[in-house]
């Protein structure tokens, strides 16, 4: 396995609230604007991680969840899980097979066990883990290579759903926030708790098959019309 990056990106403060109701999509250069935003920028630059090419699996997710909380949240995750892989035309992600090796886990957690799940998927026992939740994700210029959510489970429904949705979506690639995103769980001063129609394009976006893993945002930018246009459609539908 080639050398990857290792990003971590947490949630730090989070406004909750019920489901936002329906959106108008912003304009197509609000989008495209926001698309660049989330899967070039990044939080955090430097030897940890890298801003100046798109991330995401190169092929199928196959996703474990290591539920470690009292509350047995496994169906909440496999639901939203569906929801990906019926929303997101171009990705295929799938519970992975007893057998079968994840490359990407989501560790469902207590609030006690939260510094020490985090310090498990980060091999480093000193580490104070930060915000609410977090996700780490390996990647190199081939891709994705692995990520992990740590999800907390017992400090409500709303958190635990922001949380999920936040971390799972970033964890598949767009690994910055944006401030400017009007509904989206990208933007940390949102309050939302659903996958959002936003949301939904973006990540069409970043995997349709025309945007291929470490390519530069100006050797991207001539397919964004293109793969914008196509991404409203399936939204849409």
């Amino acid at each position: 396995m080639a050398r990857g990056f290792l990003c971590l990106w947490a949630l730090g403060s989070l406004l909750l609230a019920a489901p936002a109701a329906a959106q108008r999509l912003p304009s197509d250069a609000a989008l495209i604007a926001g698309f660049e935003a989330v899967v070039f920028g990044a939080e955090i630059t430097g030897p940890m991680s890298d801003s100046t090419y798109l991330k995401k699996f190169a092929g199928p997710v196959r996703y474990r969840i290591e539920n470690r909380a009292a509350i047995d949240r496994r169906a909440a995750v496999r639901t939203f899980m569906r929801q990906i892989r019926r929303q997101v035309a171009a990705l295929d992600v799938a519970e992975a097979r007893p057998s079968e090796e994840p490359n990407f886990v989501i560790h469902v957690v207590d609030r006690a066990d939260y510094q020490r799940v985090g310090r498990d998927v980060y091999r480093s026992p000193f580490m104070r883990v930060p915000g609410n939740c977090v996700v780490r994700a390996s990647y190199g210029r081939a891709g994705i290579t692995r990520s992990d959510a740590i999800i907390v489970s017992d400090e409500g429904d709303a958190l635990f759903r922001r949380c999920l949705i936040e971390e799972v979506l970033q964890g598949l690639g767009p690994l910055n926030d944006n401030a400017d995103a009007p509904d989206s769980v990208f933007n940390d001063t949102s309050k939302l708790t659903t996958f959002t129609p936003y949301d939904r394009v973006l990540m069409n976006m970043l995997y349709d098959p025309r945007l291929t893993p470490g390519m530069t945002q100006s050797e991207a930018a001539p397919f964004l019309p293109a793969v914008l246009r196509d991404a409203r459609r399936r939204v849409r539908g």
